[in-house]
């Protein structure tokens, strides 16, 4: 596991963030073994990100809350989940450094000194 030294901390910063409202969490009873109160109550949690695609379940536990944990861990351990994360970090990332880059281009080409003015004289 890596380990972040506390002067390399200031270097970090947040790029995006994928909160609770980027899900679509589902609740359904489970199947199997359980009779009447696995029937009777929806513990099992569908949690998909539309945006990757992804969707997991979590219903090994009889806790909704354990559910919900279960299917968010199982998500971020998923490839495709990984991908994505790791797309939205290199869209974001190249975005910023074509924006600067771009941004020194341009005021080097805007100098005066750099600048021809040509006069036309139509006929």
């Amino acid at each position: 596991m890596n380990r972040i030294k506390k002067e390399n901390l200031m270097e970090l910063q947040l790029l995006f963030s994928v909160t609770k409202k980027d899900f679509v969490i589902t609740w359904f009873s489970g199947k199997g073994a359980g009779g009447q109160h696995r029937n009777k109550h929806q513990n099992c949690c569908r949690l998909k990100h539309p945006e990757s695609g992804v969707h997991t379940i979590g219903q090994n536990s009889r806790s909704r809350k354990q559910n919900l944990e279960d299917a968010f861990l199982k998500l971020t351990k998923h490839p495709v989940f990984k991908n994505w994360i790791n797309m939205i970090t290199h869209r974001i990332m190249l975005k910023k450094d074509n924006s600067e880059e771009l941004q020194q281009i341009v005021n080097e080409a805007m100098k005066s000194e750099n600048l021809k003015i040509e006069y036309y004289q139509g006929k």
